[in-house]
């Protein structure tokens, strides 16, 4: 796979609601494992389209990766131009500073925010241009992520076309690691 398209969840269908919430160094970890080992298989380009959450985590774990792979590269496809205006200050902090290390971005549009098929033309594009999705999504914790899952899903009945999925079993297994380090880290004094 060259190129990955990653999303999932935003913020407050996961209960976040700050940036100190120990919820997203377990999404950017199991972030940061997929995509390693995707790069190590020869992963290209990370594609998201900025929105707050996994997708902005996603874009943050690529900042990370670039320091060891400094040929993996980051593209934000929006569906239309300023699709931050409405968004909090923290939230275009973010956004501003993934812009700052995308290797290429785009609005497909080329115009503000219309109707909601400039989010359908969005997904169709990403899906066509990429060879796979990458996605923090449960089927138990329905959300946002299941349209473009289930898009993909009906895309790769058609070809080729990889979903890898990050689920709530991955996110635990992934927390108790931490927690496990955590206490190791701890009896070591």
């Amino acid at each position: 796979m060259k190129r990955v398209l990653v999303t999932g969840y935003k913020p407050h269908e996961l209960g976040i609601f700050d940036t100190k919430n120990p919820g997203i160094a377990i999404i950017k970890k199991a972030l940061f494992d997929r995509l390693q080992a995707l790069v190590d298989n020869g992963l290209e380009w990370v594609i998201i389209s900025g929105q707050p959450g996994c997708e902005t985590w996603a874009g943050q774990v690529v900042a990370e990766l670039k320091d060891t792979y400094p040929s993996l590269k980051l593209a934000i496809i929006t569906p239309f131009l300023e699709q931050e205006k409405n968004w909090n200050d923290l939230k275009k902090q973010d956004y501003e500073e993934l812009q700052v290390i995308a290797d290429y971005q785009v609005s497909l549009t080329k115009r503000p925010y219309e109707a909601p098929w400039q989010f359908i033309e969005r997904d169709k594009f990403l899906l066509r241009n990429t060879d796979g999705l990458l996605v923090v999504y449960d089927e138990e914790n329905d959300g946002s992520p299941k349209f473009m899952k289930r898009m993909a899903e009906k895309f790769a009945d058609k070809q080729p076309y990889e979903i890898l999925t990050i689920s709530a079993d991955d996110l635990q297994l992934i927390a108790e690691d931490i927690q496990r380090a955590q206490q190791d880290t701890f009896m070591d004094f």
